[in-house]
C-alpha cells in the first residue's frame, strides 16, 4: 500500500470499524480526529502500525490519528470522500464503493475491513468488546475537555491568519510604513477577534447537540454593542463583557433550553416555539447572569497570569513547559485554547503560548541528540531529518510519536528541555519583559511574526530566541549525557535495545 491520502483513508477506515462505525470527522493541524459510534470494533494497534500514522491518542468515543501538517488535511479530504460513498449496498459498502470507483486499487484486505468482513475483524472483535467499558469512560474531566477543546480547534486556521496580520500591521505601524494600508488591515486582522464568541456560540451548540444557527444567535449577544445600555447588578454592561466564556456557557444553555423545548412542544408549534423560547431564555440569563459572571472569570484570568509571570515567573515557565508535552501527548493541550483566547481579547496577547512553545524547543534539542548518538540507525536518523523542520517550526507529535517516545528516555529529557526554555522567558517576566503572542496554533520559529509584550520587538524577540536555545541546548546536553545506543542486547532505559524498536515505529520519511 502506498503511502498516499488516498491509501491511508481507505486503510484508516477500515482499522477503526469501517465508514459506517464513523460518527463524525475533524482535524486540526496535525490530528484526525474520528468520532465512532462502538470504539472496540476499532483495531488500535492495526492504526498505529500503517505508514504515515505517527500516533494514536484514545479518548473513548474520539480517537485523534497523528498525521502530520499538511498530510494530514488531505487524508482527512479523502476520509469524508469515502464516507460521502454512494450507499447502494448499505452504509458502509456505499463507502467501498465511493473508495474504488475511480481511484487507484486497494489492497484486498483493506477493502475487506472497510465491509467489515475481513478475518482480523472477525476474530479480534470479541477480544476488543471486552473492552468497550474501557475505550467508553474516558473520565468526566478529560470528556469535558475534549469537547471543549472541540469548539475551538476549528477556529485555529482563522486565529492564525489574523494574527499573523495582526503582527505584521504592529510591525507597520511602529515603522510609519504604508499608512494607507494600515487602517484595512487592522479591520481585517480585527474583525474575527471582534466576532468569536459568535463563532464560539454556533461551534457549542454543534458539539453539544444543539441548533448552531441558535447558539450563534445566543452568543451574538454578547458582542452586541447595544447591551452598553443594559445594566446587570447595579452596573452597565460592555459589550464582549465575558467573551468567549460566556458565549461557551450561553450556547451550552441554549442547546439544554432547546432539547427542553423539542420534547415538550407540540410538533405544529415546534417551529415556531422552540426558537423563540430558546433564544429568549438562553438570552435572558446571558444578559442578566452570565456575561457578568463570564466577565468576572475573564478577568480574575487575566490578573491571575499577570501575577503568576511577574512573581513566580521562573518556576510557571518551568512546569508549563515542562508539562506540555505530556498534554500534547493526551491530546489534551488543545483545552487551553480558551484561556489564550481570553488573555487575548483582554490584553492583545496571550502570555502563556511562548511558555508552552518551549517544549517543542526540548524536543527538537533531545532529537538532535538522538540523531548524534545512533550514528548507524539510518532509518531513525532519516526519520529525524524528516520530522525535524515541523519542529523546528512548533509542530512536535512527529518527534515526539517517531523519536522520542518510542525511546523513552528521551520523552523525558525532552520536558526537561522544555522547562529550562520556560524558566527562561518566565525569569525575564519577572524583570519586566512579558512576552507573549497574539495568535494561538504556531509555535517555535513560526511564534516570532506573531510575538507581543510590553516591550519593543526587538526586545521581545530577543527573549523569545534566548528561550528558545536554551530548550535546544539543554534538551540536547540531558539527552546526548543519559541516552546511550546499545550495541548489543544492553538495556537503554527502555526495556529494549535502541535501534531494533525505534526503527520500527519510526514513521515513513517526508510524514
Amino acid at each position: 500500500m502506498r503511502n498516499d491520502p488516498v491509501s491511508t483513508a481507505t486503510a484508516v477506515l477500515a482499522r477503526v470499524g469501517g465508514p459506517a462505525n464513523v460518527v463524525s470527522v475533524t482535524h486540526c493541524m496535525t490530528r484526525l480526529r474520528l468520532t465512532l459510534a462502538d470504539p472496540a470494533a476499532g483495531d488500535e494497534e492495526a492504526l498505529r502500525a500503517l505508514p504515515g500514522v505517527l500516533g494514536v491518542v484514545d479518548g473513548g468515543d474520539v480517537w485523534q490519528i497523528v498525521l502530520g501538517p499538511g498530510v494530514v488535511d488531505a487524508v482527512t479530504a479523502e476520509v469524508r470522500t469515502l464516507l460521502a460513498g454512494p450507499p447502494a449496498a448499505g452504509a458502509a459498502d456505499g463507502a467501498v464503493a465511493g473508495a474504488v470507483a475511480g481511484r487507484d486499487a486497494r489492497a484486498p484486505e483493506d477493502l475487506l475491513r472497510l465491509r467489515g468482513a475481513g478475518p482480523e475483524a472477525a476474530a479480534g472483535r470479541g477480544t476488543r468488546a471486552a473492552e468497550a467499558d474501557r475505550h467508553r469512560d474516558a473520565g468526566p474531566v478529560r470528556t469535558a475537555l475534549r469537547r471543549v477543546a472541540h469548539v475551538f480547534v476549528p477556529l485555529i486556521p482563522a486565529l492564525i491568519g489574523c494574527g499573523i496580520l495582526a503582527g505584521l500591521n504592529g510591525l507597520l505601524l511602529n515603522a510609519g510604513l504604508l499608512p494607507a494600508l494600515t487602517p484595512a488591515l487592522t479591520s481585517i486582522a480585527s474583525a474575527f477577534m471582534a466576532l468569536i464568541p459568535v463563532f464560539v456560540g454556533y461551534n457549542t451548540a454543534k458539539e453539544f447537540g444543539g441548533t448552531p444557527v441558535l447558539g450563534g444567535a445566543v452568543a451574538a449577544v454578547v458582542v452586541y454593542p447595544g447591551v452598553a445600555k443594559v445594566t446587570a447588578f447595579g452596573v452597565h454592561l460592555a459589550p464582549g463583557q465575558g467573551g468567549v466564556l460566556g458565549a461557551l456557557a450561553a450556547a451550552f444553555l441554549a442547546t439544554r433550553v432547546e432539547k427542553w423545548c423539542r420534547g415538550r412542544v407540540p410538533g405544529a408549534l415546534d417551529v415556531l416555539l422552540t426558537p423563540t423560547v430558546t433564544v429568549l431564555v438562553a438570552g435572558l440569563v446571558t444578559l442578566y447572569g452570565l456575561m457578568y459572571a463570564a466577565g468576572t472569570v475573564a478577568t480574575a484570568i487575566g490578573t491571575a497570569a499577570t501575577w503568576l509571570l511577574d512573581t513566580t515567573g521562573a518556576l510557571a515557565g518551568l512546569l508549563l513547559g515542562g508539562l506540555f508535552l505530556p498534554l500534547v501527548l493526551l491530546g489534551l493541550h488543545q483545552a487551553l485554547i480558551p484561556l489564550h483566547a481570553t488573555l487575548i481579547e483582554q490584553q492583545g496577547y496571550t502570555a502563556l503560548l511562548p511558555l508552552l512553545a518551549m517544549a517543542g524547543a526540548g524536543q527538537v534539542g533531545a532529537a538532535l541528540a538522538v540523531y548524534v548518538r545512533l550514528r548507524h540507525d539510518v532509518p531513525l536518523r532519516t526519520t529525524i531529518r524528516s520530522a525535524l523542520p515541523a519542529g523546528l517550526l512548533g509542530v512536535g507529535e512527529p518527534l515526539i510519536y517517531g523519536v522520542s517516545l518510542p525511546l523513552g528516555r528521551p520523552f523525558l529529557t525532552a520536558c526537561a528541555g522544555g522547562a529550562a526554555g520556560g524558566a527562561f522567558i518566565g525569569f525575564f517576566a519577572m524583570l519586566g519583559t512579558r512576552v507573549g503572542a497574539t495568535a494561538i496554533g504556531p509555535s517555535g520559529w513560526a511564534l516570532f511574526p506573531l510575538l507581543a509584550g510590553n516591550r519593543g520587538p526587538a526586545q521581545l524577540a530577543a527573549v523569545y530566541a534566548g528561550g528558545l536555545l536554551t530548550g535546544y541546548l539543554v534538551g540536547f546536553l540531558a539527552t546526548y549525557a543519559t541516552f546511550r545506543p546499545a550495541t548489543d542486547s544492553t538495556d537503554t532505559g527502555t526495556g529494549t535495545s535502541a535501534s531494533t524498536p525505534t526503527t520500527a515505529t519510526a514513521p515513513a520519511p517526508g510524514t
